[in-house]
C-alpha cells in the first residue's frame, strides 16, 4: 500500500511525539518552515496538522499555531527512541538475550565474567560475618552518602593513583548504571548534546535516550578518541557532557596515551565541557594507564565505577567521585529516586571483601586467567579470519575484524539459532559504521561450541 507524503509528515510527528521530542503544549513548526524542512508544499502540511488535529493529537490555537495536546501520547518507550535499529544490532535485544539466557547458552556477547571466575569463597566468608551484623545493616535503609568504611576504602585507592579527595567527594550508588543516570538527572537537560564514542558501551547510548539528549559520536582509535574529531564536535554542538571509559575501553579494550587525554582535558577546560570518566575495568591493567580523573584532579571529570566487573553483579553497589558541591546535588537526587544509598547489606560485604588481603589476590590470578584465555580465544578466531583491532593490556574483551565482506548482524543472527548469544559491531556504534566489528568476552568464548557455530555462520 502507499504511504502518500502526508501521511510521512503524519508519522514523523507521532514518532517526534512517542521519543518526547515533542511534548505537552510544545508548538510545532510553523506550516511555511515545515514544509521547507520537508520538501513539500504547504498546502500538504496544513493537510498533515488537520488530520493530527482531528485525531486529538495536535490542537489549533488561532493567530498561533499548532500545539501538542498531550491526551494521546502514549507511554514512553526507550527501544523505540532514535533510528530504528534491526533487532540483532539493538543494545536492548543484546542485553536481554544476554540476561534472560538459560545454561544451555554461551554467551560470548555479554559483558561479565563467568561465576565459578569470582571470589565466591570470599563473598561467603562475608555473608557469614553479615549473619553477625548489627540489625541495621540487615534492617535499615543506607544512609545518603553510603557506608563510610567503603568510601574510605575508595579514598585509599584513589591516593594510590595520586587523586587527593574527601570522604565528601564520594557518593556510593545502588549500581555504576545508576551512577551515570543520577549524573545525566544533574547535568542535562531535554535537547543538550552528549558526546560518547564511537564504538562506545552500548548502555550509555540506551540510558542517554531516555534523557532525551542529542548524541553525538566521536571515532575511537587505539589511543583513546579522535581528538581532531572530538575538537570538531565540540565546536559544531556545544556538548554539555562527554562520557567514556579511559582505560581497557568497552568494547575495543584500548587504552588512552597521555597525550590524548591531555588534550582531551585541555579541549574540554577552553569549552566548559565535564567529562564522566567510567573506571569500572581498572583493576584489570597490569599497571595504571593515563586517567582523566587523576590529570584533572575531580575538577571537571567526574569518577564512576562499580564492584560488578570484579567482585559480584549480585551484590551491586557503584560510586560517584566529583567535586564537593556537586555531590550534594546528586545526594538530593539519589534520594528523590532511590530514598537513600545503596543497601546497606551490600556495602558492608563489599567492603569486607576488599579489605580483606584476598582481594588483591583474587585480581592478580584473574589478571593471569584472563591472558591465557586472550591467547587461546585469538588462536581460535585466527583461522577463521577473524582478528583483533588492537592487542588489549587487559581485561576480558576482544574487538575484532570479520573477514571481508561479513557483517556481524547476520553472523549473530546465525550463531543465535545456534545457541550461541555474540555482541555485533553496530550495536556499540551511534553511526553505525562497526558492521564488520565484533566483540567477544574472551572467558565466555573458547569453547568449540562457539568456534564451529562462528566457523557455520562465516561458511554460510
Amino acid at each position: 500500500m502507499t504511504v502518500t507524503r502526508t501521511e510521512e509528515l503524519m508519522e514523523a510527528i507521532r514518532l517526534k511525539i512517542a521519543s518526547r521530542a515533542l511534548g505537552p503544549d510544545d508548538k510545532l513548526p510553523s506550516v511555511r518552515r515545515f514544509a521547507a524542512a520537508m520538501s513539500v508544499s504547504p498546502s500538504t502540511v496544513v493537510e498533515a496538522y488537520d488530520r493530527l488535529a482531528a485525531e486529538g493529537i495536535i490542537r489549533a490555537k488561532p493567530g498561533s499555531g499548532f500545539y501538542v495536546t498531550g491526551s494521546n501520547m502514549p507511554p514512553m518507550s526507550i527501544g523505540e527512541m532514535g533510528p530504528r535499529r534491526d533487532r540483532a544490532v539493538d543494545p536492548f535485544w543484546v542485553s536481554r538475550q544476554s540476561l534472560d539466557a538459560d545454561e544451555t547458552m554461551e554467551k560470548p556477547g555479554c559483558g561479565w565474567l563467568p561465576a565459578n571466575w569470582m571470589p565466591n569463597a570470599a563473598l561467603r566468608r562475608g555473608l557469614r560475618n553479615l549473619a553477625r551484623a548489627d540489625d541495621a545493616i540487615l534492617s535499615d535503609y543506607g544512609s545518603t552518602r553510603g557506608s563510610l568504611a567503603l568510601r574510605r576504602i575508595l579514598l585509599g585507592r584513589f591516593a594510590e593513583e595520586g587523586i587527593e579527595a574527601g570522604t565528601d567527594q564520594v557518593l556510593l550508588t545502588a549500581s555504576g548504571t545508576q551512577a551515570i543516570d543520577l549524573i545525566c538527572r544533574f547535568l542535562l537537560n531535554p535537547g543538550d548534546t552528549v558526546l560518547v564514542d564511537d564504538p562506545g558501551y552500548f548502555n550509555f547510548q540506551a540510558l542517554l535516550r531516555a534523557h532525551r539528549v542529542e548524541v553525538v559520536g566521536i571515532p575511537y582509535t587505539t589511543t583513546g578518541p579522535d581528538t581532531a574529531a572530538f575538537e570538531a564536535a565540540i565546536a559544531a554542538h556545544s556538548p554539555r557532557l562527554y562520557i567514556t571509559n579511559s582505560a581497557l575501553h568497552n568494547p575495543t579494550g584500548a587504552s588512552m596515551s597521555p597525550q590524548t587525554a591531555h588534550r582531551l582535558l585541555s579541549a574540554a577546560t577552553a569549552h566548559n565541557l565535564m567529562i564522566v570518566e567510567d573506571d569500572i575495568f581498572a583493576d584489570f591493567e597490569p599497571s595504571p594507564s593515563p586517567r582523566l580523573a587523576v590529570l584533572d584532579g575531580l575538577d571537571r571529570v567526574i569518577r564512576i565505577g562499580s564492584f560488578s566487573k570484579t567482585l559480584s553483579a549480585s551484590v551491586r553497589c557503584g560510586y560517584i567521585a566529583a567535586r564537593a558541591d556537586w555531590i550534594e546535588g546528586l545526594i538530593d537526587l539519589q534520594v528523590a529516586t532511590s530514598f537513600g544509598g545503596p543497601s546497606p547489606v551490600a556495602t558492608e560485604l563489599i567492603g569486607n571483601v576488599l579489605a580483606g588481603g584476598s582481594y588483591r589476590k583474587h585480581m592478580a590470578e584473574l589478571r593471569q586467567k584472563l591472558t591465557k584465555a586472550r591467547d587461546r580465544t585469538i588462536a581460535r578466531l585466527g583461522p577463521l579470519g577473524i582478528v583483533p583491532w588492537t592487542m588489549p593490556r587487559g581485561g576480558f574483551y576482544l574487538w575484532c575484524r570479520l573477514p571481508d565482506g561479513l557483517d556481524s548482524a547476520d553472523i549473530a543472527r546465525s550463531c543465535m539459532d545456534a545457541g550461541v548469544i555474540l555482541a555485533p559491531g553496530n550495536v556499540f556504534s551511534v553511526s553505525q559504521t562497526a558492521g564488520p566489528f565484533m566483540r567477544f568476552n574472551i572467558a565466555h568464548s573458547d569453547t568449540d561450541r562457539v568456534e564451529q557455530a562462528l566457523k557455520s555462520a562465516i561458511n554460510r
